[in-house]
């Protein structure tokens, strides 16, 4: 009888919940796997809207092994499309920008985007789009990569941007679309770290900066006097007007008493002239009957006086 080929029996581990710390996003996430050695090399994508409140970004991250711990370590950041739509209005213009810099420990592509208040002349969007470069390649080479990603989710790299940039034009908007880690550096191409400027410079600025607001105290003063002086003229105007309205008012008022004792003198003259007239009328009547009277004693004869001791004729009539 022929013999039966040899089974060998594969022994499977039974997977499991790995816990991977990250960083960036100050979490931990569960991944399934056997070993830690078996995640090593993963990439995962992170959605962190909801850590940044509202700003749409992306985030893939590597999986490397620190202290036979996994780590996930950021190696590309990208603002998602469709939170640049909702920036972008009309009657504005967008720089674009994509290059590549070194940093101290890896070279890294880096795009970054920004929005003007208002439309704009090529020229503005040129110097904006090098300025912005410069600017940029110098502050990254002097940063290694998990510094860089942190200060561009945090905002801290955007803010000082905007803030050299807003010297040419206004920004409504300044923000790195992409942040991409494309490959590791060797010793002879990561850049040099320029030295500081001397403390020297830094004391100039502190006395030009303490003679500027020397003159912004004294302009405040000059100022506040002004204010005060407009103040007082104010104040003093209102008064005169209040005072021309008191004696307006008085000569109004004086006006009408005279006026109101015009009436009422008038009145009085009305009411007397009208008592008046029925004693005129009443004296004029008794003249009148004195007057007839008077001739009527006048047509009247006299009677002849008799002597004393003649006897009249009635009494002699009546013997």
């Amino acid at each position: 009888m022929a013999k039966k080929p040899k089974t060998t029996k594969v022994i499977s581990r039974r997977k499991k919940f790995i816990k991977v710390e990250v960083p960036l996003a100050k979490s931990t996430i569960e991944l399934i796997g056997s070993s830690p050695e078996e995640i090593q090399g993963r990439t995962i994508k992170l959605d962190l809207t909801r850590q940044l409140k509202g700003k749409s970004v992306e985030a893939t991250v590597k999986i490397k092994t620190e202290n036979e711990k996994p780590i996930a370590k950021p190696i590309k950041l990208k603002l998602m499309p469709y939170f640049i739509r909702r920036m972008i209005r009309k009657r504005i213009s967008y720089v674009e920008d994509s290059f590549e810099t070194p940093s101290q420990e890896s070279m890294i592509k880096i795009k970054p985007f920004l929005i003007t208040r208002k439309r704009v002349s090529r020229v503005v969007r040129k110097t904006l789009r090098n300025k912005c470069k410069n600017w940029i390649e110098d502050y990254i080479a002097e940063r290694k990569d998990d510094e860089i990603f942190n200060e561009v989710l945090s905002n801290r790299m955007q803010k000082p941007l905007s803030l050299m940039l807003k010297k040419t034009y206004p920004l409504s908007l300044c923000e790195i679309r992409v942040l991409e880690v494309k490959r590791t550096l060797e010793k002879d191409e990561i850049p040099k770290i320029k030295p500081k400027p001397k403390k020297v410079e830094q004391k100039e600025e502190i006395e030009q900066g303490l003679d500027q607001l020397a003159e912004i105290e004294e302009e405040k003063k000059k100022a506040e006097e002004e204010i005060k002086q407009a103040q007082e003229k104010a104040v003093k105007k209102e008064e005169q007007e209040e005072k021309d309205k008191i004696t307006e008012v008085k000569d109004s008022a004086k006006l009408l008493t005279s006026e109101s004792a015009a009436l009422s003198e008038s009145k009085k003259d009305s009411e007397h002239k009208s008592d008046s007239e029925p004693a005129t009328k009443e004296i004029k009547e008794a003249k009148e009957k004195t007057k007839e009277k008077e001739t009527t004693t006048k047509e009247k004869p006299k009677k002849e006086k008799t002597p004393a001791g003649v006897p009249s004729e009635g009494k002699e009539k009546k013997e």
